[in-house]
């Protein structure tokens, strides 16, 4: 596991996009554009947030819809992975997604990706399907979790949300 370091979890603001488009392009075969990001900073029903160190090094988005929250993505730097920032930033989407009224979450995940696979089975995410090509290059296997709004579930977010004290979360 790597070095735990300070961590900010914090909304996604204009001044953010341009590092956060490069980390997308970095990352993904068919990135999201600024307007993307843009468009969905406007949008009703979202959250979307960023994780800083000494620069960003995460960032996340998650949007609600008739009581399903679906996280649209969740990308951690490469340098920055098993540090925990997947955690801290997945804990603030779902924390999020409960304060607009979201009863289950979803998501796709590369087929591959075993280490996020792992990271959102640790959120009681299950899969229950597959969608071919979705990613281009690699299928996406689809998650689900239900129930995020009862008290079990509230206690699994809280043994998972960081207790240590270099970690802070910010709305």
């Amino acid at each position: 596991m790597g070095a735990v370091m300070m961590v900010v979890v914090r909304p996604m603001a204009e001044r953010d996009l341009e590092r956060v488009v490069s980390m997308e392009a970095a990352s993904q075969p068919t990135p999201w554009s600024e307007k993307i990001f843009q468009d969905e900073l406007a949008a009703p029903n979202r959250a979307y947030l960023v994780a800083e160190g000494e620069d960003i090094i995460g960032f996340g988005g998650v949007m609600v819809v008739d009581g399903d929250a679906h996280v649209t993505n969740l990308l951690v730097a490469s340098e920055s992975r098993r540090a925990g920032t997947g955690t801290s930033l997945m804990v603030a989407l779902v924390e999020a997604a409960l304060e607009m009224g979201a009863v289950n979450i979803t998501l796709e995940v590369r087929e591959r990706n075993e280490a996020a696979r792992r990271l959102y089975r640790r959120f009681g995410l299950a899969p229950v399907g597959l969608r071919k090509g979705y990613y281009g290059d690699d299928d996406a296997l689809i998650m689900w979790a239900h129930d995020i709004d009862s008290e079990e579930y509230r206690r699994r977010l809280f043994e998972l949300a960081p207790h240590h004290p270099e970690t802070h979360h910010t709305s």
